[in-house]
C-alpha cells in the first residue's frame, strides 16, 4: 500500500510539472507571437526581383551604386593602392570612438575648404560614422537628447530612409514642398514659402547636391536666396552630402551649397558618405559634423556625439578609414582620385545624353530635357507606377516604382532598349 501511494504521489508530481513545462513553452513561443514580417525595402526589392528574373534582356536601373559601361562594380585604382599600402601594416585595435582624426581631418577639408579658418580654429565637432546613414542617425539623436521639442523638416520626395531615421529617432517631421512634377524640376516658389511659414528656428533637411531621388538641385542663386531666407529666419540647415565629386566630377563644385551657407554665417550640421565617391559601400565611411560658435562647445558638442555613438556601435571601422586617409593624404592619389571619380560623373552624364538623344529619335511625344538637366546617379524619369509596372513585366526594366532611374545601370550597351521600352510604354501618355 505504501508502495502504491508513493506511485501515485510520483505521478501526481510528473504530470504538476509537465503542466508547469507546457505552460513554459507556450509563454515562451507566444514571446514573438505578434511580429509580422517587415515590408519588403522598396529599393533593396527592386534588385531581389531583378536577380530572380531569368530573362536573358533584364535591365537593373534600381541599383544605387556605380557601375562601369559594362555593367560591372568598380573599384578605383586609388582605393587599390591605398590597399596596397595598408595590406600587412595593419593592426586590429580598436579606433577611438570619434574615429581616424586624419579621415576625419581630411574628410573636412573636402566639405568646409582646405583653407577653410573654421577647421583652423577648431569650431568643428566632427566624428567619424557608419558612412552618411549613421552620420544622419546619430545627428538625429542628437536633435531629440539636446532640442526634444525640435522637428525635422524633410524634402517632398526625399531618400526613402531619412524618413526612417527621424522617426526611429522620435524626431517629429514635418515636409516642405521640392520637386515639381509637371516641370520635372524644382518647386522653388513653393519652397520658399515653406521655409517662410515653418516657426522660428526649425531643422531642415537639405540635399547639398545630386537630390536623391529627383537629380534635382537649386541653382546657384537659388541656393542664395534659400540660405538667406534661413537666416532670416533663425533655421538650422543639415546638410546630407552623400555625392561631393560624383554629381559634377568637381568635389569643390558640388559643395557650393554649403560654402554659400557659411559665407552667410550659418551654423550648419553635415553628413558625408564615401560610398558614391570612392565606391566603399560596404566599407560603411563616412563623417558628421557641427559648425559650433567656437573650440570649447565644439570639444562639448563632440563628446556629446561620441556618447551617442558608444551604445550604437562603440567603434567605427578601421580599414576605409584607412583607406580614404592614405587617398586624401598623398597628393598624388588624390590627384588620381579626384581623376577617377570625374571619369565616373562624365560616364553618368553621358548616359544621360545618350538616353534623351535616343527617346527624341524615336519621335516621342514628350519632353525629355528633364533628364539632361537633372544631376548625379539618379533621374527622376516621370514615369508612371503603371507605366514601371509594363516596363518590368513586359520588358524586364526594374525600377522603383516613383519612375527613379539610376543612370549607374544605364550602358551604351543597353540605353537603347531601355529608351525603346520607355518609348512604348509612354507613346499613349
Amino acid at each position: 500500500m505504501f508502495m502504491a501511494l508513493q506511485a501515485a504521489i510520483s505521478r501526481k508530481a510528473i504530470d504538476r510539472s509537465l503542466r508547469c513545462f507546457c505552460v513554459g513553452v507556450r509563454s515562451m513561443s507566444s514571446w514573438w507571437k505578434s511580429v509580422e514580417p517587415a515590408p519588403k525595402d522598396p529599393i533593396l526589392g527592386v534588385t531581389e526581383a531583378f536577380l530572380a528574373d531569368p530573362s536573358p534582356s533584364k535591365v537593373n536601373v534600381g541599383v544605387g551604386a556605380y557601375r562601369d559601361d559594362n555593367g560591372k562594380p568598380v573599384v578605383l585604382e586609388c582605393v587599390r593602392e591605398a590597399e596596397r599600402r595598408i595590406a600587412g601594416n595593419l593592426n586590429m585595435e580598436y579606433l577611438p570612438m570619434g574615429g581616424s582624426t586624419n579621415m576625419v581631418e581630411e574628410t573636412l577639408k573636402l566639405a568646409y575648404g582646405d583653407n577653410s579658418d573654421f577647421v583652423k580654429d577648431k569650431r568643428i565637432a566632427a566624428i567619424q560614422s557608419l558612412s552618411g546613414t549613421g552620420a544622419c542617425r546619430i545627428f538625429a539623436d542628437f536633435q531629440k537628447r539636446f532640442l526634444p521639442d525640435s522637428q525635422i523638416y524633410i524634402p517632398v520626395p526625399t531618400w526613402s530612409n531619412h524618413h526612417n531615421i527621424w522617426r526611429d529617432a522620435q524626431v517629429p517631421q514635418r515636409t516642405y514642398h521640392y520637386y515639381h512634377a509637371e516641370s520635372r524640376g524644382l518647386d522653388f516658389a513653393a519652397l520658399m514659402d515653406d521655409i517662410k511659414n515653418a516657426p522660428n528656428g526649425s531643422f531642415f533637411l537639405l540635399h547639398a547636391c545630386a537630390h536623391n531621388p529627383t537629380g534635382v538641385d537649386p541653382t546657384e542663386e537659388q541656393w542664395r536666396e534659400i540660405s538667406y531666407q534661413f537666416k532670416v529666419k533663425g533655421h538650422f540647415a543639415f546638410f546630407d552630402m552623400a555625392y561631393q565629386g560624383f554629381a559634377s566630377g568637381d568635389p569643390e563644385k558640388d559643395a557650393k551649397s554649403i560654402r554659400i551657407f557659411l559665407e552667410d554665417g550659418h551654423h550648419i550640421g553635415i553628413a558625408q558618405s564615401y560610398a558614391k565617391n570612392m565606391g566603399l559601400y560596404g566599407q560603411r565611411v563616412g563623417c558628421l559634423s557641427v559648425l559650433c560658435e567656437d573650440e570649447k562647445q565644439a570639444v562639448a558638442v563632440k563628446s556629446q556625439l561620441q556618447q551617442l555613438a558608444r551604445p550604437m556601435y562603440s567603434n567605427p571601422p578601421v580599414h576605409g578609414a584607412l583607406v580614404v586617409s592614405i587617398i586624401l593624404g598623398d597628393p598624388d592619389l588624390k590627384k588620381l582620385w579626384l581623376k577617377e571619380v570625374k571619369v565616373m560623373a562624365d560616364r553618368i552624364i553621358g548616359m544621360r545624353t545618350a538616353l534623351r538623344e535616343n527617346l527624341e529619335k524615336l519621335g516621342s511625344p514628350l519632353s525629355w530635357e528633364h533628364i539632361t538637366k537633372q544631376i548625379g546617379m539618379f533621374c527622376y524619369s516621370g514615369l508612371t507606377p503603371e507605366q514601371v509596372d509594363r516596363l518590368t513585366n513586359e520588358y524586364h526594366i526594374y525600377m522603383t516604382r516613383n519612375g527613379r532611374i539610376s543612370m549607374a545601370g544605364v550602358t551604351s550597351g543597353n540605353v537603347s532598349y531601355l529608351a525603346n521600352s520607355i518609348h512604348e510604354v509612354t507613346k499613349s501618355a
